[in-house]
């Protein structure tokens, strides 16, 4: 085989999945006992890839994370890539926290990618990055096969994807 194959690594959330996941979540908590009556909100903004949870106290938006973490999970939107904020004060006795999502691989993931692939000097297999993922190609479907199953052991803190797969 002369010709060069590869695959991209990325990572993000599946906007749709997210904003099912909130309404979902805010409708079992509207429901519950313990935020009968209380003003709590998770406000989804998807042009700012971001959460905003809103609760009388801290006790309150952690049982709320509970519920989306839980919803999240089931439409299988990788939590790892969601990343709390502090809870910080709002008006009107509330607090509010962030919760940033993860679209695109940081590039000191992408570097720390990068740097295993070339520290397991696997010959003739090649690591760039292309804005926010990284494309591996090689000349040998076996050796990307290895460098993918290496980059799988590890973990980078978010949650990655594998796919483009060329020949």
């Amino acid at each position: 085989m002369a010709g060069s194959q590869s695959f991209d690594i990325t990572t993000g959330c599946e906007l749709q999945e997210v904003d099912n996941a909130i309404n979902q979540a805010m409708k079992e908590i509207r429901q519950r006992y313990d935020f009968k009556g209380l003003n709590v909100d998770a406000d989804f903004k998807r042009a700012e890839n971001k959460i905003v949870l809103r609760a009388p106290d801290d006790f309150k938006i952690n049982a709320m994370w509970d519920v989306i973490q839980e919803k999240m999970i089931r439409r299988q939107v990788p939590v790892k890539n969601l990343h709390l904020g502090k809870v910080l004060p709002a008006a009107g006795s509330t607090v509010t926290q962030e919760v940033d999502l993860q679209q695109g691989i940081p590039i000191e993931t992408a570097r720390a990618i990068v740097k295993l692939i070339k520290e397991l000097k696997i010959r003739k297999v090649q690591a760039e990055i292309q804005g926010e993922q990284v494309r591996v190609s090689s000349p040998s479907r076996d050796d990307l096969q290895t460098a993918m199953h290496h980059i799988k052991e590890k973990d980078f803190g978010v949650e990655l994807k594998f796919g483009n797969y060329r020949t």
